[in-house]
């Protein structure tokens, strides 16, 4: 779970320092900063509440999904972790990590940015967007297939494998552009 968090946790840690670099040089208020943080820190796992979904409602009879209700029964977070981390790779079903959700998140996130000022907000969906993205990417590089399994799961025509490529790297631009909103709402 260490390795999750790391791979989650170190982008948002890198796009944190990088916005606020630029900001103290533009004399943003503190109280951005405190903003900035917190939405980053909440959307980085956000989208893991996927998995509770998975369990709590999409596929409520597996036994996984029994053994998680009975560890929030007992209130047993660091259980619930480990069995996450042990079973997360065969949850491909998931309402979050689907190629629409990350569409409408898309449109959304874009919406925010251009008509708000909310730095919260912002980087919340800044955050989200780069979960999921490095979520993406990891499978990408080290199992293509289980990436097309679960971003296209429901779908009865899937995008080929050779092509995941041109989408990451459209979602690459998409979150880009959503950064460099972030920075430049405040200069």
């Amino acid at each position: 779970m260490k390795q999750e968090l790391k791979v989650h946790l170190l982008p948002l840690l890198a796009i944190f320092i990088f916005i606020s670099l630029f900001w103290l040089i533009g004399k943003v208020a503190y109280f951005d900063f405190i903003y900035l943080f917190f939405g980053l820190l909440l959307g980085s796992f956000l989208l893991d509440l996927d998995h509770l979904i998975f369990w709590l409602y999409v596929k409520p009879n597996l036994e996984e999904s029994r053994l998680a209700r009975l560890l929030f029964e007992k209130k047993d977070y660091r259980s619930i972790l480990s069995l996450l981390e042990t079973t997360h790779k065969k949850h491909t079903n998931l309402v979050f990590h689907h190629f629409f959700f990350q569409v409408v998140l898309s449109l959304v996130s874009l919406f925010v940015f251009t008509s708000s000022g909310n730095v919260f907000g912002m980087a919340l969906l800044v955050a989200i967007n780069t979960h999921l993205l490095v979520d993406e990417i990891k499978d990408y590089r080290f199992d293509p297939r289980h990436l097309q399994e679960w971003l296209f799961a429901r779908e009865s025509k899937q995008l080929p494998i050779k092509s995941i490529k041109n989408y990451l790297i459209i979602f690459i631009f998409l979150l880009s552009l959503f950064i460099y909103l972030l920075l430049k709402s405040r200069l």
